[in-house]
């Protein structure tokens, strides 16, 4: 494969760099990108470091994007100049031509240890960039031809273990007189040590790509290989670990939204043109409409309902945007939540609860909540249905409802006319779908036969949740 030729110039790497940052979804503006250039321009180019700050202060709108800066900013600007030979991997193969050597065996593995144990201990910044460097090479290739040949952080932390240099590295603290021996001070001293380890095993996994990136050319790799930001993470494929950073941007992401509301109520608020008095008016400036008169009217706030299938993969999707909208509730007149898998409960004081407790939200709703009747497979129609018989009260001409839900039916009825009795009482039903069109109606899925109802949107992340809310949302 052939790698696109890396930039030739600090220049050419500020330029990939916010290339690369935009296509991980950065709003970055040319007036932005001078300013970078300008930055690192005064700091010179000399401290890989200050360039680093530099480029984070312009270029960065807040802390959640600082992560995916760092990885991007790890490959453009590399520790090692990027013309250096990896060691440990021989110059491109010709034909017939030797592979290139074998990994590291369990000498050469167990020296590796040692001196990552030494360093950890002394927290030698230096020594651990050069371990981290000399464990990839020595410890993560993979493949036998020039195609095949890769670097895996992954390989070369199972066979280094790390991790389990705590005790060793402990007890060279202790010799060195640094824990004291105390019990509360081992506790600190072994938090520090999974930090370092921590941070080694990132160092790791960033000359692992910038490895890859020599051979597959630095764009690829930083579109493919570094994580995405939280409110980028597909709902569908996230983790533990990232729903719970997701529930943290909860509060700054209904500030925004708020803001964003508001300022289309006020636009709302002024009225559009009366044409007919405006033309009346005009009469006594010969016609011509000097002054227009504006129909105004007094917007009511809507009274949103969510109805939420919190089954399977799509719970964290539903539980994300339970707390999102608990958060803008001073936006609607009335928010009434409603969480089901095959029987409809009502939940809008359990997601007001979960302000103080948003990991919990999902244990409480599937503890405290009637969700399910002889079985545990979510059904839509049944759900459906015993909304539309049980909670007819919460629809009105002011409703907006938001059905969130993969339309995935385990092949029961989908109860078709309950949804238009829905879509009929209130004033506007949207659909939200975690699952890219592509996938609708595939399988047990009923989504397009639902879509002929109401209006159903992709919705895979919490930006795009986020953009959805603001635009669909009357005012």
């Amino acid at each position: 494969m052939s790698a696109r030729p890396e930039p030739a110039t600090p220049g050419d790497r500020v330029t990939g760099l916010v290339r690369a940052l935009r296509a991980h979804g950065f709003g970055i503006g040319t007036g932005e990108t001078v300013d970078a250039g300008l930055a690192v321009t005064a700091v010179g180019f000399e401290d890989r470091e200050r360039v680093r700050e530099a480029l984070a202060a312009t270029l960065l709108h807040g802390a959640g994007q600082r992560r995916v800066f760092d990885h991007v900013f790890d490959l453009y600007f590399p520790l090692r100049d990027p013309g250096e030979r990896d060691p440990g991997r021989a110059p491109e193969r010709e034909a017939g031509e030797e592979p290139r050597p074998a990994a590291a065996g369990p000498e050469e593995t167990a020296a590796l240890r040692e001196r990552l144990a030494a360093a950890l201990a002394a927290a030698d910044e230096a020594a651990l960039n050069l371990l981290a460097v000399e464990a990839v090479g020595a410890l993560g290739g993979f493949g036998a031809t020039p195609g095949s040949d890769g670097w895996s952080s992954y390989q070369t932390l199972s066979r280094l273990r790390p991790e389990t240099l705590l005790a060793r590295v402990r007890q060279a603290l202790r010799d060195a007189g640094a824990a004291g021996g105390a019990e509360f001070a081992d506790r600190l001293t072994d938090d520090e040590i999974r930090r370092r380890i921590e941070d080694f095993r990132e160092r790791v996994r960033t000359e692992a790509r910038r490895r890859v990136a020599l051979r597959q050319g630095r764009d690829r790799v930083a579109r493919r290989a570094v994580a995405a930001t939280p409110d980028r993470v597909d709902f569908l494929l996230a983790g533990r670990d990232q729903l719970d950073e997701l529930r943290r941007t909860v509060r700054p992401l209904a500030r925004r939204l708020a803001t964003r509301l508001a300022a289309r109520r006020r636009r709302a608020a002024r009225g559009e043109i009366d044409l007919r008095r405006t033309l009346r008016r005009s009469l006594s400036t010969g016609g011509v409409p000097v002054r227009p008169v504006l129909r105004r009217r007094r917007p009511g706030r809507p009274e949103l309902v969510l109805l939420c299938d919190v089954s399977g993969s799509v719970a964290g999707f539903a539980h994300f945007t339970m707390l999102l909208v608990q958060a803008l509730h001073d936006q609607f007149s009335r928010v009434r939540v409603f969480a089901f898998v095959n029987r409809v409960d009502e939940v809008t004081d359990l997601v007001a609860r979960g302000r103080t407790d948003p990991a919990g939200l999902g244990e409480r709703i599937l503890a405290e909540a009637t969700l399910t009747g002889w079985h545990g497979q979510s059904d839509y129609g049944t759900a459906l249905g015993e909304f539309a018989e049980r909670y007819a009260d919460a629809l009105g001409p002011r409703s907006v409802v938001f059905v969130l839900g993969d339309a995935r039916t385990n092949r029961s009825d989908p109860n078709l006319p309950a949804l238009k009795l829905i879509a009929d009482r209130a004033r506007r039903v949207y659909w939200l779908n975690p699952e890219q069109p592509a996938l609708w109606s595939t399988g047990d899925s009923v989504a397009h036969a639902y879509a002929e109802l109401v209006d159903m949107r992709p919705c895979r992340n919490a930006r795009q949740l986020a953009e959805l809310i603001g635009r669909l949302l009357p005012v």
